[in-house]
């Protein structure tokens, strides 16, 4: 049975991920700090500890992983008719003869991969709220789609 101090120090650990909107690298920093201050007296603590670290590195690659493929995507679509001669005479661009019928399939890429990155920011909100209540209540959570970095 784990102590209301355990609960809270976990409970917090997971709402420190929310600071992410306040404070840059804020989930990454607040809660290293309080696993840190506990792991080795509560194996509660030191669960939900690295159940939030795996899940913020988990979304950090995932993320980067949908950013190099989005953003190439746009980049190849948006100057695949650009003339760099014109561009290295006159120092302007031109975009000659766009046609959306050739660039679709890149640009539907890079739309999904933005989807699909919006789609985890609003699910790591909420999974974040729901592994707060069940941790507050005693139980041990673990995120979905997360990658065990640390074990």
């Amino acid at each position: 049975m784990e102590s209301t101090t355990e609960k809270n120090i976990a409970t917090f650990t997971h709402l420190s991920l929310l600071t992410q909107y306040f404070i840059p690298f804020g989930n990454y920093i607040f809660p290293i700090i309080l696993w840190s201050t506990k792991k080795e007296e509560s194996e509660f603590v030191d669960h939900h500890g690295k159940q939030v670290l795996n899940f913020q590195l988990s979304l950090l690659l995932y993320s980067l992983v949908l950013i190099m493929i989005a953003i190439p995507s746009f980049l190849i679509s948006a100057f695949r008719n650009v003339s760099f001669e014109s561009l290295v005479h006159h120092n302007d661009i031109t975009l000659s003869n766009f046609n959306l019928e050739d660039n679709i399939a890149l640009l539907t890429v890079g739309l999904i991969c933005v989807l699909i990155f919006g789609l985890l920011k609003v699910a790591e909100f909420f999974l974040i709220i729901y592994a707060s209540i069940k941790t507050s209540n005693g139980e041990k959570y673990s995120y979905p789609i997360t990658i065990p970095f640390i074990k």
